[in-house]
């Protein structure tokens, strides 16, 4: 009897982890575009020189390379889409202060890193990628990410050109699933138990582990390829023919490993070899 009751309680268990990290299946035709070319994360950039990350010179640079474009979009305060990673200004800007409580004005006075650019709006970019290339626009989850989707999605609708979403935050996900369902869409993850976080130990298992597809039912998992070995995740990609993304590619040697488990290929920091081999989905 005790047999039986711990076997069904192993079945709940497996039920409920299948049901919340089950992802969308059956778009992977649609990620075509970006298995053929490598991503340049945050554009083509060197934050060294006039085209640092997420800046319209190091869009340029991607597209004049044949690259695609991964890049992050967040609002400002009072409400204009900007391209910009971090939460605060303070790497790549200076001062000290949450990107979300400055307004457009008072970001454009900031220079990028060492360049004489400026943070620049999400319109700006799109008119200069242009269709060329492919882009992966990821909704930053500071501030509130839901208002951020929709306010990325009022440009995307009208854009020309191949792109995809993709998220930490799941809601952001949700609202696409939601309202866009016919956006290619994805979540992004990594181990967070190898990460520096405060958050609880049960939100950091969450997370790592994907629980969050129950809510954005993802088209393809973008995970931190360093931790690619992560149990849970060798069991989602057995289980599920799902796209699976790699980021960040720093070096030639993390291409070559990557290229075992992963389709696609987000990079900086190098300039990756021409060739591509055969992947196997692990």
């Amino acid at each position: 009897m005790v047999f039986l009751y711990i076997a069904a309680a192993l079945l709940v268990i497996a039920g409920a982890f299948l049901f919340m990290v089950w992802p969308n299946l059956g778009r992977r035709e649609q990620m075509k575009p970006f298995e053929a070319q490598y991503i340049a994360h945050r554009g083509l950039h060197d934050n060294a020189t006039d085209a640092p990350e997420n800046s319209l010179p190091a869009f340029r640079k991607a597209v004049e390379n044949g690259y695609g474009i991964e890049l992050d979009v967040q609002l400002s305060s009072d409400g204009k889409l900007v391209v910009f990673h971090d939460g605060t200004l303070k790497r790549i800007c200076g001062p000290d202060k949450e990107l979300n409580k400055c307004t457009f004005e008072e970001l454009s006075s900031y220079n990028l890193a060492q360049s004489n650019e400026h943070i620049p709006l999400f319109s700006d970019v799109l008119s200069t990628v242009a269709g060329k290339v492919p882009l992966i626009v990821e909704i930053k989850p500071e501030g509130d990410s839901v208002k951020t989707a929709q306010a990325a999605a009022s440009f995307l609708d009208k854009y020309e050109g191949i792109y995809c979403v993709e998220s930490f935050d799941a809601n952001a996900m949700r609202w696409y699933r939601k309202n866009r369902p016919d956006v290619i869409r994805g979540q992004l993850s990594l181990d967070y138990f190898k990460w520096h976080s405060p958050i609880p130990w049960i939100a950091k298992l969450a997370l790592s582990d994907l629980w969050q597809n129950c809510l954005s039912r993802p088209d393809f998992i973008a995970y931190d390829h360093r931790q690619a070995n992560r149990l849970s995740y060798r069991v989602i990609r057995r289980l599920f023919p799902v796209e699976n993304v790699a980021w960040t590619v720093q070096s030639q040697e993390e291409l070559e490993k990557a290229r075992k488990i992963f389709q696609c290929f987000i990079f900086d920091s190098f300039i990756p070899d021409s060739a591509k081999t055969d992947k196997d989905q692990i």
